[in-house]
């Protein structure tokens, strides 16, 4: 049984204090995952309970596993952040089931965003800067990627994409920023 997400896109690793995070959990809730800990294929059973729909790609689906639990954040001592978010890129046949799997994280993630390469350019990945019809002003205009900031941004036919647009998101995987250099 799921339960409706409380607070979606928050991510727990900001929490300084874990209690905090265990204290927003139902009793149930709690009970359930002290009795989850404890199964011998916890791991497996994870991995198979990526969309199981798909026959097979246990590999793909441990990766897939894997990216939507995250790596773990560092601060180097030089106060320089390294980032514990691990990117995934499904590469296959046609009619493979990559487009499936995207469109099954997207499904039940509340803060993941799904567009098509095909569609997609570089401006509507990242950002975009337009005038505001009533004002006037400037005004930056979210992309796909800021939309899933600590969530998961689903490209599909990334193949079909301008490679100019490909570069664009290089900046916001490696650095998690997205830079603006327009108007003015």
């Amino acid at each position: 049984r799921r339960s409706a997400p409380r607070e979606a896109g928050r991510n727990v690793r900001d929490s300084p204090d874990q209690t905090d995070i265990a204290s927003e959990f139902t009793q149930e809730e709690r009970d359930e995952i002290n009795r989850m800990k404890d199964l011998p294929n916890l791991y497996q059973s994870m991995v198979n309970s990526i969309a199981p729909s798909v026959y097979g790609h246990q590999w793909v689906k441990r990766g897939v596993l894997l990216m939507l639990l995250g790596g773990v954040h560092k601060k180097t001592p030089e106060g320089i952040k390294l980032r514990g978010d691990i990117n995934t890129c499904i590469v296959g046949d046609p009619s493979t089931a990559k487009s499936q799997f995207l469109k099954y994280v997207h499904g039940f993630l509340p803060r993941a965003v799904y567009t098509s390469g095909k569609a997609s350019s570089a401006a509507g990945l990242t950002a975009s800067v337009g005038k505001d019809q009533e004002t006037g002003e400037f005004c930056v205009e979210a992309g796909a990627l800021m939309l899933a900031d600590n969530g998961i941004c689903c490209i599909d036919e990334f193949d079909k994409m301008d490679s100019a647009d490909q570069v664009a998101i290089h900046e916001a995987m490696e650095q998690q920023t997205i830079s603006i250099t327009k108007a003015g």
